[in-house]
């Protein structure tokens, strides 16, 4: 296989970010929902919480869960994606200091995931199958017609 059997792979590299969004959105959509969807879930994770000492555990629950819940669907449609990878870091970190601590690699490995998948979406945005560029597309837009008013 030479040089030129990835050659559309290289020419549309812009367009990967796309699989990684879309199995990031349900992965978060999946590990949440059952806490979203069910009150006594959502008192379990409270209760988990309360026992690592973490302050007003469930106003943190909810925090976190709906935080995720949102993270999830942003990244399937491709809003504020930069502002998704920020809030993962931050959210996965926490995980990892407040349920991680002390586990074993494969069980903290999904937060660590995460965190990177964070700076992954932080630094290189949602790509362009993604509401972020439309809206970006259409700001643009509007700023050319602007200056072509005022020329």
């Amino acid at each position: 296989m030479g040089i030129k059997a990835f050659s559309f792979f290289r020419r549309y590299n812009t367009y990967g970010v796309l699989f990684i969004r879309l199995a990031i959105g349900v992965f978060l959509l999946y590990g949440v929902q059952d806490n979203v969807f069910s009150w006594d879930r959502m008192l379990e994770f409270r209760d988990f919480l309360e026992e690592r000492k973490v302050p007003y555990p469930l106003l943190a629950a909810h925090l976190s869960v709906y935080l995720q819940f949102i993270c999830g669907i942003l990244l399937l449609i491709g809003g504020a994606v930069r502002w998704v990878g920020l809030l993962l870091i931050i959210n996965f970190t926490a995980a990892i200091l407040i349920a991680h601590t002390g586990q074993s690699f494969p069980q903290y490995y999904p937060a660590a995931q995460l965190i990177a998948v964070g700076f992954f979406f932080l630094f290189n945005g949602a790509g362009p199958v993604s509401m972020d560029a439309y809206l970006h597309r259409k700001r643009a837009q509007s700023i050319d017609r602007t200056l072509a008013v005022k020329a």
